[in-house]
């Protein structure tokens, strides 16, 4: 073997070489763990390569497209939307999703992202025609929840997942802001009205109960003292039932006493002038004292 034809079995062992080089190059794939390709064999799909390690067939398969499987966020829209009650609202709307078969989103829609915008605020506009507004305020979790449940299943032919759906705020148009500012004022005009004659009213309910409790008391406050008199004058009897005319005389002499004490105490009372019988009832008065 001459020195030419060692160089040219040296020159077809290096082209080979270089050919398995190119050709492991070209065949093992590494795909990032956030992305998915989708590869082609003559424009036709031949498979999907996930995260790691993958081999395709040189100069045959190509990478057609690298999609991402991240989450991703469509830019908040608004959208108006009328209500039963014919109130025009405006929504504010944000979406979330993520791609989970990439051969499905790069085949069958052009514009993702728009394709479920557009999906989105027709099925708020839909959701928010069957509800009168106050509904709409009050049970915005309900809806949210529908509107998850109806884009996920019209986006399910695209590969796409929809992760989050929400409704970040409804506004209302100025004529009708303004109508329900003063619908509000005047709730709170009536509130104000009731509680203030539910106050008065429970004042008359408390002053009519301290007064029925005042009587009550004087009620109570008699019938003792009705009670006490009648002991006494059972006791006044036992006496006089026991001791006859002197003891009757001795109560009647106690009366005068007390009558005239009293007199005496008024005011510019220095002087009293006794009858002669009032002189008479001290001294039999006295006697019975003395007696007892």
């Amino acid at each position: 073997m001459n020195g030419s034809d060692f160089m040219g079995w040296n020159a077809i062992w290096l082209a080979i070489a270089i050919f398995v080089i190119i050709c492991i190059f070209l065949g093992v794939r590494i795909v990032p763990q956030s992305e998915k390709h989708v590869v082609e064999r003559f424009g036709r799909l031949t498979k999907v390569l996930g995260p790691g390690i993958n081999f395709v067939v040189p100069f045959l398969d190509r990478i057609a497209h690298k999609v991402s499987v991240l989450e991703r966020q469509l830019p908040t829209a608004s959208q108006d939307a009328i209500t039963t009650d014919n109130v025009l609202v405006k929504v504010e709307t944000s979406v979330f999703y993520r791609v989970t078969e990439p051969e499905k989103t790069v085949y069958r829609i052009r514009d993702i992202d728009a394709a479920i915008a557009t999906t989105v605020a027709g099925i708020v506009r839909s959701e928010i025609g069957k509800l009168e507004l106050d509904q709409v305020q009050s049970n915005r979790s309900q809806l949210i929840e529908r509107v998850r449940e109806q884009v996920a299943m019209m986006v399910d032919d695209w590969g796409v997942e929809v992760t989050r759906a929400e409704i970040l705020d409804v506004n209302l148009d100025e004529a009708t802001r303004a109508a329900m500012l003063q619908q509000l004022n005047a709730e709170r005009a009536r509130r104000a009205q009731v509680t203030e004659a539910e106050g008065k009213k429970r004042a008359v309910e408390l002053s009519a109960d301290a007064e029925l409790y005042a009587a009550e008391q004087q009620a109570k406050a008699k019938r003792v003292t009705a009670e006490a008199e009648a002991f006494a004058t059972a006791v006044i009897a036992e006496a006089i039932k026991e001791n006859g005319l002197e003891a009757a005389q001795y109560q009647v002499a106690l009366k005068q006493v007390e009558a005239f004490e009293a007199v005496a105490k008024g005011a510019g009372k220095q002087t009293v002038i006794l009858p002669a019988a009032a002189l008479d009832a001290f001294g039999d008065a006295f006697k019975l004292l003395r007696g007892k």
